[in-house]
């Protein structure tokens, strides 16, 4: 009886995380570039009553519950969004941005919606961190290519032709669910990343980027909300399975009372 007591509480914990990350995959639904995770699985230990080896029925183990391993993050392409904002950038296809942190740390993201910093003249993301990338304040009609190529137009010069003056390169990772997520749709390298590959976007398999657009996240509200349906009626399962036995440790105890 107390062995089905805590297999039935270790499956109410297991389910509560991924109750917790099914939550987590709905409330960024709007995040760009974000990407949901998943909540693996696996059995724990059993207890052997009979040797499978020496019984010719095959002997008898029981379970002693699951356990939550890991999550594991999923870069699928989402959607794109058009939104007409020069300095907003998705990229289709492999790849990442990658961004400084205020610490001088790298970062990586697929998070394209940058904007402009007057103060350093360079393109940062939302939240301030640069994308290494200089535009002069005399630079308009800003241009980038799908190879990442930025285009503009000098105010005041005769020559109405457009002028690069930086280029956005990508960075395309091995493994990239081995990628660390640190919030602000950021990621930082680990070695479970494996070999990167840095290069124009559109060479040697690396996406290729849309000017004017967002990539919206992976996330399928229909497919996340049976997801936590599920997992609530497996948490109640499990929570039946406490009471069950709980009720019958109750009764051998008046049993043994009489």
């Amino acid at each position: 009886m107390m062995r089905a007591l805590y297999t039935a509480a270790s499956g109410m914990m297991a389910q509560q995380m991924n109750i917790d990350n099914v939550s987590h995959n709905l409330a960024n639904y709007q995040s760009v570039g974000f990407k949901k995770s998943r909540v693996t699985f696996e059995d724990l230990l059993y207890a052997t009553m009979r040797d499978p080896n020496a019984e010719a029925s095959g002997g008898t183990q029981i379970g002693m519950g699951v356990k939550a391993v890991s999550t594991q993050r999923m870069f699928s392409q989402g959607s794109l969004q058009k939104t007409n904002n020069p300095f907003d950038v998705a990229i289709q296809g492999d790849g990442f941005f990658k961004v400084q942190l205020a610490d001088g740390t790298t970062a990586y993201t697929r998070d394209g919606s940058f904007k402009y910093d007057g103060e350093t003249n360079t393109l940062t993301t939302q939240s301030g961190q640069s994308l290494g990338i200089s535009i002069p304040k005399d630079m308009t009609n800003i241009e980038i290519t799908p190879k990442g190529e930025i285009k503009g137009v000098r105010l005041g010069s005769d020559n109405t032709e457009p002028v690069t003056i930086g280029q956005i390169k990508l960075t395309r990772f091995l493994n990239p669910a081995g990628l660390e997520a640190i919030g602000g749709n950021l990621y930082l390298e680990k070695p479970t990343c494996g070999a990167k590959t840095e290069c124009i976007p559109g060479e040697n398999g690396m996406g290729v980027l849309a000017q004017g657009h967002l990539e919206k996240s992976n996330i399928n509200i229909v497919e996340e909300m049976i997801n936590i349906v599920q997992a609530q009626r497996a948490f109640d399962m499990n929570q039946k399975g406490v009471q069950a036995a709980d009720e019958m440790m109750r009764q051998a105890n008046q049993l043994q009372r009489g």
